[in-house]
């Protein structure tokens, strides 16, 4: 890791420098004998010299061992195509470290004919190059423990741990490298002996040099460049261990549960209630707020979106599951079999291909991007948790004076995790935006082209059709023409149909509605009765579906909303509501004589007309029949004194008084049989009179 063990880390880094050189060895006894022959005053500009002369043979030591790893190790490996072998994570970014040191070594060597100006040169370029080195160098260190984790790994694999030393040993021989750590290290270590060769340089100048200065600034900027990395090195683990979005069943949950997460988490919530009420203050961050708020606006568009493609392509589906082309229309020619052509086209080469167009570039990247947005949102809701921790924990230390080390350690999670969505946020914020755009833009292509490919195929099938070359003012006058005659036509056969009479075709009852209508006329009597005048579907609850035809009883004219164009009704056992126009009172119509024909309307705008005619003959006349209803016995009664009278269930009766000489409705004065008495008036029930030829339902 950067700052940690830099000896150790420069000592390996110069063996395998050594290793990488043989003449290393004699020539650095060569400078020591030099170094012990000049004088004292020589002696610091001398290590000054071979100071400099370290840093510029040992950077192209490096450059030409990472040249190595990437155009030698890593493309035998690619060669050879092997499935399990992670080149992506054992190199990570080597590419961009490459880049970059060639440059800076070529500027290195570049200072070499600066003579007096060589130090001054050399620190305006390590101050040059500080940034680009940061950012190469942190995502390689940060990815390193994850690199040494797949070696590791690889070891274990016999097969591929061979492959791994066939590659060495064809590619590097002369380093004796018996695993890929031995060049994967590299970086690390040369990214913390920068700091130690610009202090050795350093120590051999004197304080009064031009150059000093300079290169104290150098020395203290790769010191940061190397604190930075080591601290993006800590806030990638601390997301590594937090941004995971974990699946876990109720039993691994409760399984968690322990005292001290209960306290925690109690904590927390009481904290945030005292937030939410007031009683607290919230910790303020503007930078930070703003840059959730543009994230959780990012995350709510992806979604939405996601949500809309989806419904787009299901109605698309839904669409393409009509399939005109491949109905039987018995039609030959003309425009319908223009429109089957143009149909099939479009349903089995425009629209799947515009499908699968969609899918690879819309839904496909669009399911990507919100993958990618999980764990910034896990991120995101850990940073609340712990910043609740933090104000506890900030709280009571005020009080106490100090924290322990777990507290402590608590702190610095949270600062860490907020520092990296501060620094982190804005570039995944402007990747996403970018995506979303192109997305978007996708998307609008596919519907230019889509809209594109069915117009162009239209043309094509509209220039056969007789008025395909008519010009489109004079079309659309001709179209206008045209639902305006139709229209003309509809009118007038509404009208001619409204004013015809219907014809009164009767239709006798069976024995189940006779019953059913008897049962309605005895609960809410004969003027309670309608009929349904067409099919009625039920689409709310409690409503009724019936039948044209069928008889029901009024219970209220109005819903439970006052709605009166809603009626409830009785239908001979389920209750509910149907709508008012489709009733009208129920009148029984008697059936007609055998060998009786219909009246025909005397009026000529009344008469029927019919595509046959019918030879003119005397019609009769029939007779009209009012409805008639009588009283009968619903239920027998036996008399208990001489004012009362008999009666046998369904025995006919007749009503003179309905009450008795009190006044009360209880009791109804009747005439049985030539006797008359009182009888309970709910033993009785108003019945339309049945006729020999049985009821009769008007149609």
């Amino acid at each position: 890791m950067p700052g940690a063990n830099t000896e150790p880390e420069c000592h390996t880094e110069m063996a395998s420098a050594s290793g990488a050189e043989p003449g290393a060895e004699d020539a650095a006894e060569t400078a020591e004998e030099i170094y012990d022959d000049v004088m004292p005053c020589d002696k610091m500009e001398l290590s000054q010299r071979l100071a400099v002369e370290e840093l510029i043979t040992t950077e192209a030591s490096y450059v030409h061992n990472i040249q190595l790893c990437v155009s030698d190790i890593r493309a035998h490996l690619q060669k050879k195509q092997l499935p399990d072998l992670d080149l992506e994570g054992l190199f990570s970014n080597t590419d961009d470290i490459l880049h970059v040191s060639k440059r800076f070594l070529k500027g290195l060597e570049a200072t070499a004919t600066q003579e007096d100006e060589q130090l001054l040169c050399i620190s305006a370029l390590f101050q040059e190059f500080k940034e680009e080195m940061e950012s190469v160098y942190k995502i390689y260190c940060a990815s390193y423990e994850h690199a040494l984790l797949l070696v590791e790994s690889y070891r274990k694999d016999p097969r591929l741990q061979e492959e791994i030393l066939e590659t060495l040993n064809a590619t590097v021989p002369h380093t004796g490298a018996s695993d890929l750590s031995f060049f994967l290290v590299m970086p690390v270590q040369r990214v913390t002996k920068y700091p130690l060769l610009l202090g050795k340089i350093l120590e051999n100048t004197p304080p009064s040099a031009s150059a000093y200065p300079a290169l104290q600034a150098a020395v203290r900027a790769m010191a940061q460049v190397n604190a930075n990395i080591n601290e993006y090195k800590r806030r990638r683990e601390v997301a590594t261990k937090y941004n995971r979005a974990e699946h876990l069943t109720l039993r691994d949950r409760l399984a968690r549960l322990n005292t001290h997460s209960i306290a925690k988490k109690t904590t927390r919530l009481s904290r945030l209630f005292m937030h939410e009420a007031g009683i607290v203050a919230k910790t303020e961050d503007r930078e930070y707020d703003d840059l959730e708020e543009k994230f959780q606006c990012v995350v709510s568009s992806v979604a939405m979106l996601k949500d809309n493609v989806a419904s787009y392509l299901g109605h698309l589906e839904a669409f393409l599951l009509s399939a005109p082309h491949k109905r039987d229309l018995q039609i030959d020619e003309g425009p319908a079999q223009q429109y089957c052509h143009l149909a099939e086209h479009l349903h089995c080469t425009v629209f799947p291909e515009f499908k699968r167009r969609l899918d690879r570039l819309v839904c496909q990247p669009l399911c990507s991007l919100s993958d990618m947005l999980v764990g910034p949102q896990q991120l995101v809701k850990k940073r609340l948790d712990k910043l609740l921790d933090y104000e506890e924990i900030q709280e009571r230390k005020s009080e106490t004076g100090s924290v322990t080390y777990d507290e402590e350690a608590a702190m610095n999670t949270y600062l860490a995790i907020n520092a990296l969505l501060v620094a982190e946020l804005p570039k995944f914020n402007q990747v996403a935006l970018q995506l979303l755009g192109q997305i978007l833009c996708s998307l609008s292509a596919l519907q230019r082209d889509l809209a594109a490919q069915v117009l162009h195929r239209a043309e094509k099938e509209l220039e056969q059709l007789p008025h395909g070359h008519v010009p489109l003012p004079s079309f659309w006058k001709m179209v206008d023409d045209t639902l305006q005659q139709s229209s003309t036509q509809l009118r007038s056969f509404c009208q001619t149909f409204e004013t015809v009479t219907p014809s009164p075709v009767t239709q006798p009852l069976n024995p189940a509605e006779e019953r059913k209508v008897l049962s309605l006329v005895s609960k809410h009597g004969p003027d309670k009765l309608y009929q349904v005048t067409s099919n009625i579907s039920g689409s709310k609850d409690l409503d009724l579906t019936l039948q044209r035809g069928q008889i029901v009883a009024l219970l209220q004219s109005v819903d439970t909303k006052g709605n009166t164009s809603r009626w409830l009704v009785d239908a001979g056992g389920p209750r509910g509501f149907v709508p008012a126009s489709k009733l009208q009172p129920y009148c029984p119509v008697q059936s007609q004589q055998p060998g009786m024909q219909l009246p025909a309307p005397e009026s000529s705008t009344e008469r029927r007309r019919h595509s046959y005619a019918v030879p003119e003959a005397p019609r009769p006349q029939v007779a009209t029949f009012s409805p008639a209803f009588q009283v009968v016995a619903g239920f027998s009664f036996t008399a208990r004194s001489p004012r009362e009278v008999s009666l046998q269930a369904g025995q006919p009766v007749v009503v003179l008084e309905p009450h008795d000489k009190k006044g009360s409705k209880e009791w109804s004065l009747v005439e049985v049989n030539g006797q008359r008495g009182y009888v309970p008036s709910s033993y009785l029930v108003t019945v339309p009179v049945q006729e020999p030829m049985g009821w009769s339902l008007p149609v």
